[in-house]
């Protein structure tokens, strides 16, 4: 029989004094002993969060985590997280990066020396255990993150994104590096969770994938991986699997869902933007009006226009929001304003996308905060924004919307005052 090792109830994790933001609401996970499991979501759903609560390093607003059938409290002694980020000491060696993990689990010198250059030698960076972290490169950092972590000897390994930070063929070594470890039973690590917004590297690594989705964060599906190891990227089991994760991804919205959300009477700004740029808008509506029938597998396009399965979503995202495009069972297909929009001028394409940007919620609260003429300080407009979302994400919406509306020609912003202030414009007919 399978035996659980962790088991999370109905947790909700809400930031800010006021509980203004939600990070993750309602989250039921159980995991067994033995399982890969992959946390796969696009950025801002809340899996660091859902991540740092499961090893007790932050506190669930409400609900329980149990580890190994006990309630969770404080900071989880049989579990290790290795970050995106190269967290090594600049100062310490490649072996002293990693016996510091064992000096402070009490082990004697001559034998942490001994165990940290066996673990070096797993990992692959023998040879290097006298370089220093400026030395290596960001593939060869990771590794020591990884040997640290083995000298820990977790029962529970969290990895939030470790391959993120590097180059494609240095990720895709390390992915296999990994695989060789955990199948090969290197890792003293029963069990591990690995987050990740990339569809391809959950698919390749995982055993079964939770998928979340954002605002606020909770679990939209949870399935097991029957692909048998090793797994090929173009296979047509592979293919077929992460077609399926981009449907579920992108398929939430209706337009319908959409038309009823711009059109509310109730103005909620606190719907994120997606962190787009208008000119990745233009190209993929220019690409699909290229396309057969306007319409494009969501996998095959991201690969074809290289762009990583986190970022194609957010275009898509911004595409249906703007209702250039629709979305069906893992297609994107160009709606007729979609097309229009594809082969209209280039001051007649400003004119719809600032139609259409009028319509979104947090473009009304703003519209109606300046009014025409009057100049407010960017520094007014981010601290609203600072009620309805954190800190740095106030920053990313605030960002998003000044470009946006910048190309639309409804706001204008002056970099040197720092001051943002309605464009007066004559409609057309086109609007």
């Amino acid at each position: 029989m399978e035996e659980e090792i962790l088991r999370l109830e109905s947790i909700t994790k809400i930031y800010g004094e006021d509980k203004k933001f939600v990070a993750v609401e309602n989250i039921n996970l159980k995991l067994n002993e033995g399982e890969f499991l992959a946390i796969l979501g696009p950025t801002g759903c809340g899996k660091t969060t859902l991540l740092r609560i499961i090893v007790g390093v932050d506190k669930p607003t409400e609900g329980k985590v149990f580890y190994k059938g006990n309630v969770l409290k404080g900071i989880n002694p049989e579990a290790t997280i290795v970050l995106q980020s190269f967290s090594l000491f600049p100062w310490l060696t490649v072996q002293e990066n990693v016996e510091i993990v064992l000096k402070a689990k009490g082990v004697p010198h001559s034998i942490r020396s001994k165990r940290a250059i066996e673990l070096l030698d797993i990992v692959g960076l023998d040879g290097f255990e006298n370089a220093y972290p400026k030395e290596l490169s960001n593939g060869m950092r990771q590794k020591v993150c990884f040997a640290r972590a083995m000298a820990m000897e977790p029962q529970l390994l969290c990895l939030d994104e470790p391959f993120s930070a590097l180059d494609i063929l240095s990720a895709e070594t390390l992915r296999g590096e990994l695989l060789e470890l955990w199948n090969s039973g290197s890792l003293s690590a029963k069990t591990i969770i690995f987050v990740t917004h990339d569809i391809e590297e959950a698919v390749f690594l995982a055993d079964r994938i939770v998928v979340m989705d954002k605002n606020p964060g909770r679990i939209i599906s949870d399935f097991k991986v029957r692909i048998p190891h090793p797994r090929s990227h173009k296979s047509q089991e592979f293919i077929s699997l992460v077609d399926r994760i981009y449907g579920i991804l992108t398929g939430k919205l209706t337009p319908e869902e959409v038309e009823k959300m711009l059109l509310s009477e109730k103005i909620d700004i606190s719907k994120f933007l997606p962190e787009v740029n208008v000119n990745d808008i233009v190209g993929l509506v220019e690409r699909l009006d290229e396309e057969p029938q306007n319409k494009a597998d969501i996998y095959k396009l991201a690969e074809e226009l290289k762009i990583g399965s986190d970022q194609m979503l957010k275009v898509v995202e911004a595409a249906q929001l703007l209702g250039f495009a629709t979305i069906f069972q893992g297609d994107i297909i160009l709606t007729l304003l979609g097309q229009t929009f594809a082969e209209a001028s280039i001051l007649a394409r400003k004119e719809i996308f600032a139609t259409r940007i009028r319509r979104i919620p947090i473009f009304r609260w703003l519209l109606d905060m300046l009014s025409e003429g009057e100049k407010v300080k960017r520094s007014i407009v981010l601290g609203a924004l600072s009620l309805y979302f954190p800190e740095e994400e106030a920053e990313k919406q605030l960002e998003i919307i000044i470009q946006w509306g910048r190309y639309a020609e409804i706001i204008s912003y002056d970099d040197d005052s720092e001051v943002i202030y309605r464009e007066v414009r004559t409609p057309s007919s086109a609007e």
